[in-house]
């Protein structure tokens, strides 16, 4: 009988100080990303990243992505009828495959240098038709919280009117359906929506869509059968 897995972070656990310079661990199948020994992205998730990139540039125009990984939601994003396609990445490693990824494709990339801390806020009011966040948290303190201090500090300023807003958390969501939940539609609407009320999107302007997808038994961060992908319109 296998052990039961150990939590993503440990109490009290952070990680930025040394993420920008970690080494950007892509296997040689490219089919996982290891930075600092933690699961960031895994290939497998491919279907589900393709639902938010549809998700971010289905009002086409200016689109921002928070959070580069494998590149599997972007190369997505890539194939619609969008116009400009800004990221942001913090990672060396990841950046510069960012960097060598945005020579290849069709539509104008702004690749975006920082914590997303540090680049939104230089990011005007109204500029964007569609956003994706999908960063990995860096702390214990942030894993169930990063994407609520991006949501509530820039995600409603930086749409255009009847922009729209995707993303997710699978590290905690994961973690959040293991522990406390066994309904994701339960888990979104008791943990995420609230926050998106705060944040400014109205009730009636939150929708989501719930997909089968069963990870592969090996993965760390999320066992769950259905993944959740939220449409939030300004």
């Amino acid at each position: 009988m296998s052990l039961p897995q150990a939590p993503i972070f440990s109490s009290g656990e952070d990680c930025r100080p040394q993420w920008t310079e970690a080494t950007a661990g892509y296997d040689g199948t490219d089919e996982h990303l290891r930075i600092l020994g933690k699961p960031v992205m895994e290939r497998w998730e491919t279907p589900y990243m393709h639902s938010l990139a549809g998700v971010a540039a289905s009002r086409g125009g200016r689109v921002l992505e928070i959070g580069f990984g494998m590149a599997i939601a972007a190369t997505k994003v890539e194939e619609s009828a969008i116009e400009e396609h800004w990221i942001i990445e913090c990672n060396d490693g990841v950046f510069q495959r960012l960097e060598e990824w945005a020579k290849k494709q069709p539509h104008k990339i702004v690749p975006l240098k920082g914590l997303w801390e540090d680049v939104v806020p230089t990011l005007p009011d109204g500029h964007f038709d569609g956003i994706l966040y999908d960063t990995y948290p860096l702390s214990a303190e942030t894993w169930h919280t990063h994407q609520f201090n991006f949501i509530k500090g820039h995600a409603h300023r930086l749409l255009k009117p009847s922009g729209v807003l995707t993303y997710c958390n699978l590290t905690s969501w994961g973690e959040l359906l293991k522990t406390k939940y066994t309904d994701i539609e339960k888990m979104f609407q008791e943990t995420q929506v609230p926050q998106l009320l705060e944040a400014g999107f109205k009730a009636e302007d939150i929708s989501t869509t719930v997909m089968d997808l069963v990870p592969p038994k090996e993965c760390e961060y999320y066992a769950f059968h259905k993944m959740i992908t939220p449409t939030d319109r300004k």
